[in-house]
């Protein structure tokens, strides 16, 4: 959480800087490893509806809710307290102290009736000197105030960003991780950060979930920009470690139920955590439908944990694609537009494997449909349709060119990966045509070490094949590359140090059952000058 003024500037600055941070940096470091949060977070947050309101009742009637409404059985399970639970002075002991009038018999006892219904109850602070709303921060008393959080019972910290005195992100975040892991309490840890630092380039390790923005407002337009910005950062989602759009507006008033059905939607999508922000002790019925969408929550609890890509997004006319496990894949059609209107894409455009039918059922609706590959859909304005689409009968081994498939992932150390061209280091298109020692190559993948390209298999394939070296353009002897194949997070295939003019060094690999195949360059000891990686003729070989 932080206010309005603060996170209209950070916003300013973040659109401009996604697709270069996306393409531009190192691949995504490993995953918090604690064990939680291996799918999106879901629960209830108090702040949208209620701001400094919250107390011991509100709570315990929260929980209540959760369990009298089906919301626990469909899957939410933390309920969250925000902001305002504190005095605003530490005690003699410096220890932090709930507001005696709203939690009489304190936070340990809220925790306590939340357990006892099966549920887990997270708690705010702020990484600063204060939170938001003025009350005691945890700057520099982390490790007492994890103490306190894990005696209490305490499952989830959000931890705010405001009155942080300028310290670095990176440096405050990891202290209060260490001392959640020190305090011997497992927590989920929600890094509030606002986005204002690209904490999804650092914050894997030291968080579950990081802000990828400003906070949201109860608007079309707030949803719209927030969705905008997170969508772009889908390699930086893995289990364990998730873009966070912020809390959901369901049910506060402020948008249609179409377009509350949009939100729910984009944020299933985009694997985002699915915190409601409303009042669920009398919920319209409308608003309960969303919640309890089944169909959708798995979708956004799909342990395959892949954000969507977006696939195209003409004319405010957006395409998204995910795959799930067991092979299936989510497709969403979303019109951000003010008029109704049909959207259309393929099975292969979305980055689905080749199959002779496709079913696809409508997770709103409940409609279901075959097709041979088209996917399409009347959606109205502002609405959201979402298929999930299954492959179906075989339409033979085929083999694909890996530049000619929708890609999960793609990480480089230079500009980005380009399709059948060489990597030209600033700009897509800016490379040449694929060419190692002498001999040229009309498909692959012009790569620049360090870097990564993840394509989703789903089980369906049988072989990977590639010619890979240096390019020639970096001019003999110059660079060192080596080459790897992963699929599933394990290494295939390797090769000793590429250099310029040297020969390509064919790769034939096994890839049977394998739902993720990883292409990996790395840099071979040294510096990156130099290290053009091309995959030449890259290509599975699927069914």
């Amino acid at each position: 959480m932080k206010r309005s003024a603060i996170a209209a500037a950070a916003a300013l600055t973040l659109v401009a800087a996604l697709l270069t941070a996306v393409v531009m940096r190192p691949a995504p470091a490993r995953a918090l490893d604690n064990g939680l949060a291996r799918t999106p977070p879901m629960g209830w947050n108090d702040w949208n509806a209620f701001g400094c309101n919250v107390n011991d009742s509100l709570v315990r009637a929260t929980a209540d809710a959760f369990v009298s409404l089906g919301l626990r059985d469909a899957g939410y399970t933390y309920v969250n307290i925000d902001d305002c639970w504190m005095t605003r002075s530490r005690d003699a002991q410096g220890n932090l102290v709930p507001d005696p009038v709203k939690f009489p018999n304190g936070i340990k006892a809220v925790a306590d009736y939340v357990h006892a219904r099966g549920l887990k109850l997270g708690i705010y602070e702020s990484a600063g000197t204060a939170t938001c709303a003025g009350f005691a921060g945890s700057l520099d008393h982390e490790q007492a105030d994890a103490r306190l959080f894990a005696s209490w019972g305490v499952d989830y910290l959000k931890y705010d960003n405001c009155n942080n005195q300028g310290r670095p992100s990176q440096q405050r975040y990891t202290a209060m991780r260490d001392a959640i892991a020190a305090a011997g309490r497992p927590m989920v840890y929600s890094i509030t950060e606002w986005g204002t630092t690209q904490p999804w380039l650092w914050a894997q390790p030291v968080g579950n979930l990081w802000r990828t923005t400003g906070d949201i407002g109860d608007s079309f337009g707030s949803m719209l920009n927030i969705f905008k910005a997170n969508v772009a950062l889908a390699p930086y989602a893995a289990p364990g470690a998730w873009n966070d759009p912020d809390m959901l507006e369901i049910g506060n008033g402020g948008m249609t139920d179409t377009e509350y059905r949009s939100h729910f939607s984009l944020w299933a999508m985009m694997a985002a955590p699915l915190l409601a922000g409303t009042d669920l002790r009398n919920p319209s019925a409308a608003t309960l439908a969303i919640l309890r969408n089944r169909d959708v929550v798995a979708v956004d609890q799909d342990p395959l944990g892949v954000q969507a890509r977006e696939m195209s997004s003409a004319s405010g006319r957006h395409v998204l694609s995910r795959p799930l496990s067991g092979g299936d894949y989510a497709v969403a059609l979303f019109n951000e537009t003010s008029s109704a209107t049909t959207i259309s894409t393929t099975a292969a455009a979305a980055g689905l494997p080749a199959a002779s039918s496709y079913g696809l059922r409508d997770l709103w609706s409940g409609a279901t449909q075959t097709s041979t590959g088209t996917i399409s859909a009347p959606v109205p304005a502002h609405g959201t349709v979402v298929f999930r689409v299954t492959p179906s009968g075989s339409a033979g081994p085929t083999t694909t060119y890996i530049s000619d498939m929708s890609w999960l992932a793609s990480t480089n150390g230079w500009g980005p990966a380009e399709r059948d061209r060489s990597n030209g280091e600033q700009a897509a298109g800016d490379g040449h045509t694929l060419t190692i020692a002498g001999v040229t190559y009309a498909k692959g993948v012009g790569a620049h070490a360090a870097g990564t390209i993840d394509v989703n298999l789903g089980g369906r394939c049988s072989a990977f094949a590639a010619d890979v070296g240096v390019d020639a353009e970096v001019g003999a002897g110059r660079g060192s590359v080596t080459f790897s194949v992963l699929g599933d997070g394990v290494t295939l295939a390797s090769t000793p140090v590429k250099a310029g003019g040297q020969a390509a060094t064919p790769l034939s690999v096994d890839v049977s059952g394998r739902t993720t195949l990883r292409l990996a360059v790395g840099n071979g000891g040294d510096t990156i000058d130099f290290d053009h990686a091309d995959w030449a003729n890259a290509r599975v070989t699927c069914q």
